[in-house]
């Protein structure tokens, strides 16, 4: 059964004849005692209330707790992915860059074999034009060798 400060100020004695309980002083004492329990529940109440708001609190804070784990590991997650995008592209850029310099050394060679061709070919045509030139100039000598015995 629960007592209240409002049982104990109420609360009744029966009187014993022949020195029984003086009725003031226990009318005192019920004040007094009903008194302090009235200030124990205000206080017992207060307590609970600032618990209550303390448990709110520590549920916000639980929340929040919560939101930046999980904000951090997105965060992370992120920064990961970028990481890995960030190497794909760069492994993306240096084969592009090799492609383009295997390209560039393939057409080098190319131009090359055409010059070297190019440059046999003038070689071939010097030489068949001193052939040519000895020949035109044998044959004037000829001639004039046999303008001479004539």
């Amino acid at each position: 059964m629960k007592i209240t400060p409002l049982d104990i100020q109420q609360q009744q004695f029966k009187g014993k004849m022949l020195g029984g309980l003086d009725p003031e002083d226990v009318d005192a004492f019920l004040q007094s005692v009903a008194s302090e329990m009235e200030n124990l529940l205000r206080e017992n109440n207060e307590l609970k209330e600032q618990q209550a708001r303390h448990n709110r609190e520590m549920a916000e804070m639980g929340e929040k707790e919560k939101d930046l784990r999980e904000t951090m590991l997105a965060a992370q997650r992120i920064t990961e992915e970028m990481k890995a995008n960030a190497q794909k592209e760069a492994s993306l850029l240096i084969s592009e860059a090799e492609l383009r310099a295997e390209r560039i050394v393939m057409d080098a060679e190319r131009q090359l074999g055409d010059l070297k061709a190019r440059i046999e070919e003038v070689r071939r045509q010097k030489v068949q034009f001193e052939i040519s030139l000895k020949a035109l100039l044998d044959s004037y000598a000829r001639q004039l060798s046999g303008d001479e015995q004539s």
